[in-house]
């Protein structure tokens, strides 16, 4: 079987340092030429965008797009759609770092495994702890459950474990409800079939939603064997405009796709 066509996108709000350092660590170690990886700025007012124009990353297979406003995470994803023509292609986020050739691998894999439309690796922090991030389908109860394991515990705490999937055994790939769109592996005509991300959600939810899109399609798998550095930079709930923010689109999730419970 020849080696996989692979595409990828970063899609980059401020932080300069931090887009290059993961644009290098994906060109590092994706060593094929069959490759291409976008990175897409949303109209950062920190001027990183005009900063990564500008960058030699000595590597003909990136390509950097500045948009002229912020249109979200899920829109800024699907602002290169039409450019790909890879076979498999993956949505990673600024704070993710390779350590090897995760992107290949992972390729390889969801090509050997028909049925399977969407996975993610296993990440990490960069301390070597592991993220919880393999979920189940969400439901109202577990996403409250989530905000408040970490102040209340008790029952709060054991949902919560049993919403990040803490009960089951992941230590072998398995079919997943909710991937991450942290570092997410899609079928490039799949993800073209669905439309990519929903542009009505500006940010939160945006990943569930599209997890729940992949399964109309196959299945959603986690795969332990491969791995990545993520900084999980989670916004507080503390500031009023992205707790909002949350709640829309919780609620654009909920009306789409129901409250019930998934299959696992």
């Amino acid at each position: 079987m020849s080696a996989p066509k692979i595409s990828a996108c970063i899609v980059a709000y401020c932080d300069y340092e931090e887009v290059c350092a993961a644009v290098r660590s994906v060109l590092a170690n994706t060593p094929g030429q069959d490759f291409r990886l976008f990175v897409v700025d949303n109209a950062s007012p920190d001027g990183c965008g005009q900063k990564l124009a500008a960058e030699d990353f000595g590597d003909s297979r990136v390509t950097v797009r500045c948009l002229p406003e912020n249109v979200g995470f899920g829109r800024g994803h699907n602002s290169i759609m039409e450019e790909l023509d890879s076979d498999v292609h993956f949505i990673l986020n600024p704070d993710v770092l390779l350590r090897d050739d995760v992107l290949t691998g992972m390729a390889a894999w969801l090509l050997e495994h028909p049925g399977v439309v969407m996975a993610t690796p296993q990440l990490y922090f960069p301390d070597g702890r592991i993220q919880h991030l393999p979920r189940r389908k969400p439901t109202p109860w577990l996403l409250l459950a989530r905000q408040l394991a970490g102040r209340l515990g008790g029952v709060f705490e054991k949902t919560d474990r049993h919403y990040t999937m803490q009960d089951e055994d992941l230590s072998q790939p398995r079919p997943i409800e909710f991937c991450t769109g942290s570092f997410a592996a899609l079928r490039t005509d799949v993800f073209k079939a669905i439309g990519g991300f929903d542009p009505e959600y500006f940010m939160y939810v945006e990943d569930a939603d599209l997890t729940q899109k992949a399964l109309q399609r196959g299945q959603v798998y986690l795969l332990p064997q491969f791995g990545a550095v993520h900084a999980w930079h989670r916004a507080p709930m503390r500031d009023a405009g992205k707790f909002k923010m949350q709640l829309v689109s919780m609620g654009r999730y909920f009306r789409k796709w129901g409250c019930g419970r998934g299959r696992i």
